[in-house]
């Protein structure tokens, strides 16, 4: 599972509760899974330095602060050497837009997640920026209508020890 390290059942309850909350006070965490503080808190700073934990934010409502248009954009490249791959990865950094970004397999290339306040804003996104990225091809945008389901929770249940 990672370098040496085999998570066990306490391990598992404490990433399942801070998926869940990352505001628990450490006696509340503790209590929850079944450890005092201390033990506790020697778990979560081991999962922190083994890389399990890779940091705590705060989720924000897109639509409470006007950014409720998700568009998926599916990118095509024209060459797919090293350098080329890399200079496409490396600007597509720099869009602030673009909250995720994919490598896929496929007739596409790339898949990118971006999140404007409007279709006007997308449209200007794409042409002063998205089509001016390195090495690109092409790119088929489609608009999601509904959000059905989002988590940012693992299916942890689902891990084979």
């Amino acid at each position: 599972m990672s370098d040496g390290h085999q998570l066990d059942d306490f391990d598992m309850k404490i990433l399942k509760a801070l998926q869940e909350n990352a505001d628990y006070s450490m006696n509340e965490l503790g209590d929850l899974v079944g450890l005092s503080h201390t033990p506790c808190w020697r778990r979560i700073k081991r999962l922190e330095a083994e890389g399990f934990i890779k940091g705590k934010v705060t989720l924000l409502e897109a639509s409470k602060l006007n950014l409720s248009v998700t568009v998926h954009a599916y990118i095509t490249i024209k060459n797919h050497d090293e350098s080329s791959l890399n200079a496409f990865e490396s600007a597509v950094l720099a869009v602030k837009e673009v909250v995720e970004c994919y490598s896929t397999t496929g007739d596409k290339d790339y898949l990118l997640r971006v999140v404007v306040n409007s279709v006007d804003h997308y449209e200007q996104l794409l042409k002063q920026t998205l089509v001016h990225l390195p090495n690109l091809d092409s790119v088929n945008s489609t608009f999601a209508l509904k959000q059905v389901k989002y988590t940012t929770a693992l299916p942890l249940d689902s891990i084979r020890r």
